[in-house]
Parts: C-alpha cells; sequence; structure tokens
C-alpha cells in the first residue's frame, strides 16, 4: 500500500496554501505536517534533512521529497492528470504558467515573510512602511494579471478559458494575502470577480488558512 502523502505546511502560507488546493482538486489525500514560522521549525535540523531549502511547503509522496509549489502541482498534474490544470494546447499552457508565474515568481517573492522581517528588522523599517510595501508589489503585480484575465478568461469564472488552471491556484492564496493586508481591490475587477467564485469551490474552501490544524 502507498503511504498517505505528508505536506509540510503553515497555515498562511501563500504556496502551501496553493499545494492544498491542487492536492483538494485531484482528489488525493494527505497528513498536514505543521511547521511553524513563529518557532523557526521550518529551520530545524530535522525539516533542512528533509527539505535542504528550509521552505513551506514541501510534500513526501511517492518515496520522495518535492519542494517548490509550482514543481510540487505540476508533479500532482502529470501523476493525477484529471482534472488537468494546464490546457492541453502548447500555447495555451504558456499563457496559464505566464499567469500563474506573474504571481508566484514577481509579486511572492518581493512579499515573501522572509523579505519583510528583512525590511522590519535588518533595514529598520517601521509597520506602515513595510505594508506600504506589501500592497505595492501586490498591486504592481495585478495590473498586467487583470489585464491578462480579461484577455483570457471565457466566462469571468476562471483566469484562464472556462476551467480551473495553476493561474487560479495561485491567484486565490494571493488575493487572500492582499485582503489580509488591505490592498485596494478596485482597480481589478476581474480577478475579484474571479477569487470570489474560486473561493467558493469545495477544493478552495478547504484549503483556506482559517480552516487548516495549525490554525488554532
Amino acid at each position: 500500500m502507498t503511504a498517505t502523502p505528508r505536506l509540510y505546511t503553515y497555515f498562511r502560507s501563500s504556496a502551501a496554501f496553493r499545494v492544498r488546493i491542487a492536492l483538494n482538486l485531484k482528489g488525493v489525500g494527505y497528513e498536514s505536517v505543521p511547521k511553524s514560522f513563529a518557532r523557526s521549525e521550518h529551520q530545524a535540523a530535522d525539516y533542512l534533512a528533509l527539505n535542504p531549502q528550509g521552505l513551506i511547503p514541501a510534500l513526501a509522496i511517492d518515496d520522495a521529497v518535492l519542494a517548490q509549489s509550482l514543481a510540487i502541482i505540476e508533479y500532482l498534474d502529470e501523476r493525477h492528470p484529471d482534472p488537468p490544470l494546464l490546457p492541453a494546447q502548447a500555447l495555451a499552457r504558456a499563457q496559464v504558467r505566464s499567469m500563474a508565474f506573474a504571481i508566484a515568481c514577481d509579486i511572492h517573492p518581493l512579499d515573501n515573510l522572509r523579505v519583510l522581517n528583512y525590511l522590519r528588522k535588518e533595514l529598520a523599517q517601521a509597520s506602515d512602511a513595510v505594508e506600504r510595501w506589501y500592497r505595492h508589489w501586490i498591486s504592481e503585480g495585478f495590473r498586467g494579471l487583470e489585464a491578462q484575465a480579461l484577455r483570457y478568461s471565457s466566462n469571468g469564472r476562471y483566469c484562464y478559458g472556462e476551467c480551473v488552471s495553476l493561474a487560479d491556484i495561485c491567484l486565490v492564496p494571493q488575493m487572500y494575502n492582499a485582503r489580509r493586508f488591505h490592498t485596494d481591490l478596485a482597480p481589478f475587477p476581474t480577478l475579484v470577480a474571479i477569487s470570489n467564485h474560486l473561493e467558493a469551490l469545495p477544493p478552495f474552501a478547504a484549503a483556506r488558512p482559517e480552516v487548516q490544524p495549525d490554525a488554532h
């Protein structure tokens, strides 16, 4: 019998949020193994032995440990192809990846907790300045993404076409963070409408931070 996958996670990690959504969409059961950022458990020796990058999430599956949320999600998509998270046509796949990467590679790294902590501690920035930084980079990234969603969404319910894709999996956690940090979302009505639709779907709702075991 194949062992149950273990997801090393933290309830507020947007990257872990993405992987939880993907696991739920694929119907893959998993054991949640929380690693507290507040207690630096993701930097402990036992975790670094599993994931030398020392980041969250990591997924122990198929006798291996995978790091980096997008690599994990694409692996899940290849191992469990229904429902597909990338379109069949090569150009469409590239367009979906472009939207996903705009979040995962452009917005998220600038607003990652370790970056915010560096701003606060090493550069002695006040909390209001750090939060302005956070909102600025979300807004910068969302501007282009709003235009792409207008271009590629068929029905205003998904970022691309008429079904869930990798872009949607990245959007919902980023929208959650945008709201948490009181970002002005008025300029991004298409993204807000898409996220509102997705958040009501059971695989997305079950992945929300506040319903995770370590949120309490």
